[in-house]
């Protein structure tokens, strides 16, 4: 379980991010057109995982703003930005900001992604939704990289996610 703060007030998450060198856990989240996804969708790609509690939020906004812009430039690899927002709010905000080089997908079907990556907060205003985390993994699915931001009002570190592509 990790020990994160919301603007300082302490809350927790159902457990740890998957280990580095480990295989990721499975996914099924759903996209822009209500349809279900999983990892196979993006097979023989790296995958950046930017995982966050609503893209209704100026810090998510930001990160994924920041992923956008850098992902234009990786070949080879997909950036998942993943909330618990409705699909049409993702897909309302990625086309009013000019966002094209992340994919949107939710877990409003299913919680076992965020139950499964450690990212379920388990209390406190944000309770149900994902903790902001990175995680990277390469194109079989092993982990490369992690990050669990600990304070949720605060953006990742993009270099050290990026440099581990």
């Amino acid at each position: 379980m990790a020990k994160i703060t919301l603007k300082g007030n302490p809350c927790h998450t159902v457990g740890d991010l998957p280990e580095i060198g480990s295989r990721a856990p499975g996914f099924r989240l759903v996209n822009g057109d209500m349809r279900e996804v999983t990892q196979e969708n993006f097979k023989g790609k790296k995958k950046v995982l930017n995982i966050v509690p609503s893209l209704d939020t100026s810090v998510c906004a930001e990160s994924t703003r920041r992923f956008n812009e850098k992902a234009a430039a990786m070949d080879g690899t997909v950036v998942l930005v993943i909330s618990a927002d409705l699909p049409f709010a993702q897909k309302r905000f990625c086309m009013a900001e000019g966002i094209e080089n992340v994919i949107p997908l939710s877990t409003m079907r299913d919680r076992s992604f965020a139950r499964e990556y450690g990212v379920l907060i388990t209390d406190g205003p944000f309770e149900g939704l994902c903790a902001r985390a990175v995680v990277v993994l390469d194109e079989n699915d092993v982990v490369l990289h992690t990050q669990q931001v600990l304070e949720i009002a605060e953006e990742p570190d993009y270099d050290k996610a990026l440099a581990a592509l």
